[in-house]
């Protein structure tokens, strides 16, 4: 992903390389909608030019609707390019509470499909794939495909609710964390990001108010953002939300849900305490509102760390996973396990969207949860992990960072002491894809913070790039 040098030697001008370099990005959503570019002064010193080149690159993707100028401030990525109508005066407005950068969630994303690189990027979400098992999930297939067992699998949608025989299975598997569920209690999905999905769309209505944490997962912002909820930001601490904002959110807007990660919070990787956890049950009791609780990083985690759906028995709480963070991320099976009331309604709103989940792969991975196989292969990614922490930690440390949150599982929530929006263009010009903090807000504001993948951030370039940017 590191840019070459722009040359002389070119059949197109300085201005137009420079120019063509920006316009790639923004249009591979590399850099999401209101970024803001370099300086005139600090891209002309960044790439061995003349501010008046760096004036005429920017003139020009001013022309082609990719940035904006705005006064005493600078350039910024466009947040709608003028290939799309202008709203007109008589549209309906968004919701105060509505994030505004619902776009930005998929600068992240597209870094799933198109890893910029041979090298790991620390701004991604998921486990390198050297750290994968394909020959567990190859051999997991082949097994249950094996003789006359493949037909039934594939010339039928399946049930309704999910293959049985996973149900089982996940129904043994939360076992393990004292959460007694029946099989009936869950339903499959396409992953975790599906299973967020079907129950907020069989909860709730457009306008309806959702508590959220902050910060948290883009994504979820964006996705709350696109079916018309007003998303309410909680602080999220050290041992969980903050109670009094919480209860003051719930009392003036009266809440429908509450979506949290209970387990390694993304992107702090925070865990719930127990008596915070007691404290948002007595809440949402209180005010009526249900919690839908991601335990997707679970598998990372103890089994006994504190969890709302635990506590609570499944009587207010859902809970949705999936395996994409510890299996692969590509086969895109998860789950809900929701109270007995709620699972003919989420069942039909999964039939209206998707009609069915690939059993044939809910039957693989039941087989990897019943020969202990999955619990193995979870043992060896974390100490895989932790050695992984250990080394990024210490050289985070040498380039002068520190965490604001405890490092522990997946994500490292690291201050960088500079606004790290600034950070992302002159990284993606030395090769690495980094995650801002930006991103982690409702609102977009400005942040010191960038969440890093412990198991991805172990390359001393990398760290030697961000100290270089912070002695600049």
């Amino acid at each position: 992903m590191s840019s070459p040098a722009l040359t002389r030697d070119s059949d197109q001008t300085l201005t137009e390389q420079l120019a063509q370099r920006f316009a790639d990005r923004i249009r591979q959503h590399w850099l999401a909608p209101g970024s803001k570019l370099p300086s005139v002064r600090e891209c002309a010193r960044t790439h061995d030019v003349s501010t008046y080149t760096v004036v005429a690159a920017y003139d020009q993707l001013l022309a082609q609707g990719l940035i904006e100028a705005r006064s005493q401030r600078g350039y910024f990525v466009r947040q709608t390019p003028r290939a799309v109508a202008e709203p007109t005066p008589g549209d309906t407005k968004p919701h105060p509470f509505q994030p505004s950068t619902p776009l930005d969630a998929t600068t992240l994303i597209r870094g799933l499909f198109h890893e910029p690189g041979a090298r790991p990027m620390p701004g991604l979400g998921t486990l390198p794939p050297a750290w994968l098992d394909a020959s567990m999930l190859g051999a997991a297939l082949r097994r249950v495909t094996q003789g006359d067992k493949l037909l039934p699998l594939t010339l039928h949608y399946g049930e309704p609710a999910g293959d049985a025989r996973f149900r089982r299975a996940m129904s043994m598997r939360l076992a393990e964390y004292q959460l007694q569920v029946d099989a009936d209690q869950i339903v499959t999905t396409l992953g975790a990001t599906q299973a967020l999905d079907l129950v907020t769309r069989t909860l709730l209505q457009p306008g309806d108010a959702v508590l959220v944490d902050e910060p948290a997962w883009p994504v979820e912002f964006a996705r709350l953002a696109q079916l018309g909820l007003r998303v309410l930001p909680i602080p999220r601490g050290a041992e969980g939300p903050d109670l009094d904002v919480m209860h003051k959110l719930a009392q003036a807007h009266q809440p429908k849900l509450y979506v949290t990660v209970s387990v390694l919070h993304n992107p702090t990787s925070a865990m719930l305490s127990p008596g915070h956890a007691h404290q948002v049950l007595r809440l949402a009791e209180t005010h009526n509102f249900h919690i839908l609780e991601d335990d997707i990083y679970g598998f990372l985690a103890p089994a006994h760390a504190t969890r709302l759906s635990v506590l609570d028995k499944l009587q207010r709480v859902i809970m949705v996973g999936s395996f994409s963070k510890i299996l692969t991320p590509s086969w895109r099976v998860g789950y809900i396990a929701a109270p007995t009331h709620l699972v003919e309604r989420i069942t039909n709103t999964k039939l209206l969207t998707s009609l069915t989940t690939p059993p044939i792969l809910e039957q693989a991975i039941a087989l990897c949860l019943e020969q202990g196989q999955l619990r193995r292969f979870s043992e060896r990614v974390i100490q895989q992990l932790d050695a992984a922490r250990a080394r990024t930690v210490q050289l985070a440390r040498q380039a002068g960072c520190r965490f604001a949150s405890e490092p522990q599982g997946l994500f490292g929530w690291v201050d960088t002491g500079m606004d790290t929006e600034r950070l992302t263009i002159p990284m993606l010009d030395a090769g690495w894809l980094i995650a801002p903090g930006a991103l982690f807000y409702a609102q977009r504001r400005p942040s010191t913070l960038m969440r890093i993948n412990f198991a991805s951030s172990q390359d001393a370039k990398f760290w030697r790039a961000i100290q270089a940017q912070r002695s600049k």
